[in-house]
């Protein structure tokens, strides 16, 4: 299984590796003014087979007297039994440009205690956004991708039955209001900062449209200025932009993550000679139960169950092994392959290599 992953590995990296294929504009940078903005709201789902919240959540009955005091129906909320409702938290983003009768898909989360949303109903429910206005608002049947079913002594639960969705749930009320274009200048933003790759999409955006058009402030922002000819079209010259091809440089990376022992090599990373030296330490424990009886007609002396714990302790042998000037990501892969490390020994082994200066590469953990 371990040679199976690395030899996946090998295959998808060296492919990456071999040829450094050009990307787009858009897919490299991101117009500023241009993005999605994040909705808010509070509500209550209704129709839950009693999987709602109980009593010890008071805001729950005190969310629902309202809503019935708003409908003309006067209850004190003491008095009600929320167990077939749920307090929710809405959220939800609003594309740019979007505008008012537009749809857009809303999240509902269990707010207090309830065990399940399924089945349920999310009454009408206002979005605000950051500045406190309404800006959509939700109501619909939830969708939930999960289930939990109780029974005396035992309980099944698959995903989580508390968060559910709703496609198409929320309505746009008002436009939030969006501007790409100021005093004829615009601007880009990278999604990774990089030196060598704003150079490129100045360079690109200058041979396609003139000279000066483009002018890079910093590793991260390009100011574009709008050509005369594009005057009228500032949306058919983004278009135009953002079609063209760029080779992005891309930094030697390794990203891994300790928890579930994924290690990522990115196809830029090379390895100087090094020797490594790599153990296994290996703990087994155990105990085996036996019974102690006391002496045939002994007056004292119970019978007693007797745990008998043995504790072995292997090391395997270390040994010095030998990693030649690796020059692609293929080589990297097969000469730690050939150490007979696991993803997670890998961890270590990077870390060491690039604290001794072997590995030119930079390290992420997740």
């Amino acid at each position: 299984m371990k040679r199976l992953i690395f030899s996946i590995i090998v295959a998808i990296l060296s492919l990456a590796s071999s040829s450094a294929e050009a990307t787009r504009v858009k897919d490299l940078a991101q117009v500023k003014g241009v993005r999605e903005n994040p909705l808010i709201g509070y509500g209550l789902v209704v129709g839950l087979s009693g999987t709602g919240d109980s009593r010890r959540t008071l805001f729950t009955q005190q969310s629902l007297s309202n809503l019935l005091r708003r409908l003309g129906v006067n209850v004190d909320p003491s008095r009600l039994s929320v167990r077939n409702t749920a307090a929710v938290m809405v959220t939800a983003e609003i594309p740019p440009f979007s505008d008012s009768g537009d749809s857009v898909d809303v999240v509902v989360s269990a707010l207090g205690d309830a065990r399940s949303l399924a089945s349920g109903t999310l009454l009408m429910t206002p979005l605000k956004g950051a500045d406190g206005e309404v800006y959509a608002v939700a109501q619909g049947q939830l969708v939930v991708g999960g289930f939990e079913v109780d029974a005396p002594f035992a309980s099944v639960r698959k995903n989580f039955p508390t968060a559910a969705r709703i496609p198409g749930g929320g309505t746009v009320e008002r436009q939030v209001p969006a501007s790409f274009i100021d005093d004829g200048k615009i601007q880009l933003t990278l999604r990774e900062a990089d030196f060598t790759t704003a150079d490129r999409v100045v360079q690109a955006v200058n041979a396609s449209f003139g000279e000066g058009v483009a002018v890079a402030a910093s590793p991260g922002q390009i100011t574009v200025s709008l050509p005369e000819a594009f005057a009228q079209n500032a949306v058919g010259f983004l278009g135009r932009l953002e079609i063209l091809d760029v080779e992005a440089d891309i930094k030697a990376r390794v990203v891994f993550n300790e928890r579930s022992g994924t290690v990522v090599v990115g196809g830029n990373v090379t390895l100087g000679p090094a020797a490594v030296a790599h153990g296994n330490l290996n703990v087994t424990v155990l105990t085996q139960f036996g019974v102690s009886q006391p002496a045939p007609f002994a007056r004292r002396g119970d019978t007693v169950v007797v745990p008998n714990t043995t504790l072995t302790v292997d090391e395997g042998e270390g040994t010095l092994q030998a990693i030649p000037n690796a020059t692609s990501v293929e080589e990297l892969v097969q000469a730690l392959n050939a150490l007979g490390a696991s993803p997670r020994d890998l961890i270590a082994i990077l870390e060491a290599l690039r604290k001794a200066g072997a590995l030119q590469a930079e390290l992420e953990i997740l």
